[in-house]
């Protein structure tokens, strides 16, 4: 996980504010894609990017100020990878497609589950059902 990790943090840190924003507004079409996503090697996946995309809605649009920006930054680097379906593994890859980004998004739970956590609570979220577990 430490590379993964890396691999996030130096994704992140390219992320703005700005970006955040624009990103924003490609939400509601993103949410919808990632609804059909097949990836049973990965069940938690599809939830744990909505959750994302949900936490990244309300903070940048200001709903939930608590987030810091870290988890902003990194929560849009791993939406924005899931997005592409390129990656390092390319979805086309029967089975293993997904692996990539998983291990993005947990990366991102992970390394900000105190805060994610205290969102989950705001929102009336179960966090055991967006683990950050495989």
């Amino acid at each position: 996980m430490p590379e993964i990790a890396k691999f996030v943090n130096s994704g992140a840190a390219t992320i703005t504010p700005l970006l955040a924003q624009q990103v924003l507004r490609h939400l509601p079409q993103w949410k919808l894609e990632f609804t059909q996503i097949n990836a049973p090697k990965f069940p938690h996946l599809v939830n744990q990017l909505e959750f994302l995309a949900d936490a990244v809605e309300d903070a940048v649009d200001g709903t939930y100020k608590a987030l810091p920006f870290v988890a902003i930054a990194q929560s849009v680097f791993a939406l924005v990878y899931a997005h592409n379906k390129l990656g390092l593994i390319p979805v086309s890859i029967e089975d293993m497609g997904r692996a990539d980004d998983s291990s993005v998004v947990r990366a991102v739970l992970i390394q900000n589950e105190k805060a994610f956590g205290l969102y989950a609570v705001s929102q009336g979220v179960d966090w055991r059902k967006i683990t950050s577990e495989p």
